[in-house]
């Protein structure tokens, strides 16, 4: 008994030493969210609920512009011709088809199959059809052992249209008057020029000539859905220039990876007037496939806020027996709250047959026929149904032959993976330039692209901090305040611990220190700079703050976690956006922390708020919080010690930020501060001329400052703002 007696006192001890750790404001990392294992495409993703019609106005371009930026096509990308070819028409009783090769991208070819009804007179609707992952997509065929399976369990009735479902509703769209282009998903038929699945793809990650799912590819937002998403772009343009096709009428379809291209593509590109994304909206499974994830598509929100996007336009979803089963219950309420809100309600359409494994069966083909019939006014006689016709073989579908080879050599693989990439590359630079250039004069240019940029990779602002609250503890010694605490964030419970030294002057401002190893760099005598400042701040009766940033109570840390597609090894399974496009990377997460921060000194002071940031891994944190702080804060003093976003080698380095060279790294987001008061130290390594020049353009040269070291610091600090 008394054994057990001990036992139970020394467990209960331990607790409260536990409990006293936390208390104390030292163990940030047991209390704060962030701690938790990372998201990933497996969790769960209710809808972002808005209340009224102007929110849901902004709400819906904060939507599209995060798809854009994930993809990296935010701005859209030069638009080349498309040098389109269309040969080897294919004579069927009421339809015809021809093969459709052009390039989205100079040398780059989108290649499918072009429906069109038979001695009938346009213009016409038009219906984007992407095919999904379906073996061989375009020359799918589900062979006989299926085809007899799905006839006795009533999703087919036709042999013919449920062994070739993807060229059934191609036809049965042409036969009701539409045109169809129904084209091939990269990597799958005749684009070949790119594996849809790299199954490696370390060689290509290297600082020059890289490929696909690299550092710098991802540092540029290149990935392959933003390639996948720009061809589908690129269909629609080939479409919208055929002179048969009506405008104004153009839909999209498609299932499972199908889905996912067709909802992104409706809720980008406002040329879509009716969207049937099948079996894959839903808040579960958001979609596994590297075609269907990229860096920050789906941080805050997922695919029904992505469909959603759509709204108030026709919009059909179906539901099967797989991660869509719950989507009745889970989802698809919202979207008629929304459709409701927007007086629209009759413009959505929910299919729920989840008795059927995941498919576009013949049962959710005839609703979409019903749909596009009732939204494009077709007039055509319902019952709609399927009837027998003639399929293509590949021989009569391939868009490649003797007149037009297919692309071999260069034209393929990774010459042509690296070539794409760098004319990419040049392209989004040419466009970076141009942003720059127009932060003169009217800035709606330069605030849509870079600061819009910038806003979405960063994903918070002072004014979305909302309430905090705080746990401090004070001493005092002499003439000198020394106060420890915590600042929690009432809205998701982010903590960041952090100290202040006050004197028993009146406080003359608020000097918030972000260094490299948080309260250790102040509070030591390590480096002298630091010291320096800290001092000559509190000889100006400046309070000073530090404070320990995500993770930076641990000491230096040489990576930050990663998600990655379990079992198995191949190269596509381990790329970052399954990381990073649900999960906001250490870098923003630490700016989060200067952000709050801010949010409790406006609190404590009603004095100047000045921001020093200080080190390889502060400085550019620093310019980044000071982007998002609008008037919160007066001076900020920046010193990034040499650091470069595009000298990082891996994705897991602590300061990773998906797109940051694509946006012209702490460079571009010093320009976003202009017309704020910011002070640089160059070593030479970093001139901020793009900064430099943005100050200068927008009329406040005098605010921008580059200096050779960190001399007179408080004296900048409380000099007053022109």
């Amino acid at each position: 008994m008394y054994q057990r007696f001990v036992a139970l006192a020394s467990t209960f001890v331990v607790h409260l030493i536990v409990l006293f750790g936390v208390l104390s404001g030292q163990e940030q990392k047991n209390l704060d969210p962030r701690t938790k294992p990372l998201k990933n495409l497996n969790g769960y993703f209710p809808f972002q609920s808005i209340d009224t019609v102007d929110d849901w106005a902004e709400r819906k371009q904060e939507i599209k512009r995060r798809i854009l930026v994930s993809q990296g096509l935010w701005p859209l990308p030069t638009k080349t011709d498309l040098n389109a070819v269309v040969h080897g028409s294919v004579e069927r009783d009421d339809y015809t088809v021809e093969r459709v090769f052009f390039e989205s991208a100079p040398g780059h070819f989108v290649t499918g199959s072009l429906y069109r009804p038979k001695n009938r007179k346009g213009p016409f609707p038009a219906v984007l059809s992407p095919h999904g992952h379906w073996s061989r997509g375009r020359f799918y065929d589900a062979g006989e052992n299926l085809i007899e399976q799905e006839v006795q369990a009533g999703a087919e009735v036709d042999e013919i249209g449920g062994r070739y479902p993807l060229q059934a509703r191609a036809v049965q769209l042409a036969r009701m008057g539409c045109i169809v282009f129904f084209y091939d998903m990269t990597g799958n038929a005749d684009s070949i020029q790119i594996a849809h699945r790299p199954e490696r793809w370390n060689h290509l990650d290297r600082s020059e000539d890289w490929g696909f799912m690299s550092v710098q590819a991802d540092l540029r937002l290149q990935n392959m859905m933003g390639l996948q998403t720009w061809n589908s772009i690129r269909a629609l343009d080939f479409l919208c220039n055929l002179d048969d096709v009506d405008p104004s009428r153009i839909g999209v379809t498609g299932a499972s990876g199908g889905g996912t291209q067709t909802m992104i593509l409706s809720a980008i590109d406002d040329r879509i007037s009716a969207s049937m994304p099948c079996v894959m909206v839903s808040t579960a499974m958001q979609g596994g496939c590297t075609c269907e994830n990229a860096p920050l598509l789906r941080i805050g929100q997922g695919n029904i806020d992505i469909a959603a996007a759509f709204a108030p336009k026709p919009l059909a979803l179906t539901a099967a027996d797989d991660w869509t089963i719950e989507l009745r219950e889970k989802g698809f309420p919202d979207l008629i709250k929304l459709y409701e809100m927007l007086e629209m309600p009759a413009n959505l359409t929910g299919v729920f047959r989840t008795e059927f494994k995941h498919n576009y069966n013949l049962v959710n083909r005839t609703e979409m026929y019903r749909f596009f019939n009732r939204h494009f006014d077709l007039g055509y006689g319902e019952p709609i149904e399927e009837r027998y016709y003639e399929p293509l073989n590949e021989q009569e579908s391939t868009v490649w032959s003797g007149d037009y080879p297919a692309p071999k050599g260069d034209q393929v693989g990774d010459s042509h993976e690296v070539r794409l990439l760098r004319l990419a590359t040049e392209d989004s630079d040419d466009q970076m330039m141009q942003v720059i250039q127009s932060s003169g004069g009217d800035k709606a240019r330069f605030n849509n692209v870079l600061v819009g940029a910038w806003s979405t990779i960063i994903g918070r602002s002072i004014n979305e901090v909302g309430d905090i609250t705080t746990d401090i503890k004070s001493v005092k010694h002499n003439n000198l305040t020394t106060a420890t605490g915590r600042v929690t964030r009432q809205k998701n419970g982010e903590q960041v611990v952090f100290k202040k030294w006050s004197t028993d002057q009146p406080s003359s401002g608020v000097a918030l220190m972000i260094t490299d190893r948080g309260i250790h760099d102040v509070d030591a005598l390590d480096d002298r700079a630091i010291s320096k400042i800290k001092n000559e701040c509190l000889n100006e009766n400046m309070d000073v703050i530090a404070c320990d940033l995500f993770l930076q109570s641990d000491g230096e840390i040489d990576s930050q976690p990663m998600w990655y597609q379990p079992n198995g090894d191949q190269g596509w399974k381990r790329f970052s956006g399954y990381t990073y496009g649900y999960n906001h990377c250490l870098f923003v997460k630490r700016v989060h922390d200067v952000l709050t921060l801010v949010k409790y000194a406006q609190q404590i002071s009603n004095q100047p708020i000045h921001l020093v940031g200080i080190g390889a891994i502060a400085g550019p944190i620093a310019a980044a919080a000071r982007s998002q702080l609008g008037n919160s804060i007066d001076k900020t003093l920046i010193d990034t010690r040499g650091f470069k976003f595009r000298e990082l080698k891996t994705h897991d380095d602590p300061m990773f930020v998906p797109g940051a060279v694509k946006y012209l790294g702490v460079d571009g987001l010093l320009a976003v501060c202009s017309p704020h008061s910011v002070a640089c130290v160059s070593d030479g390594a970093n001139s901020f001329s793009v900064a430099s020049d943005v100050y200068e353009r927008t009329g406040a040269k005098d605010r921008f400052s580059v200096v050779t070291n960190l001399e007179g610091v408080a004296d900048y600090l409380s000099a007053s703002t022109n």
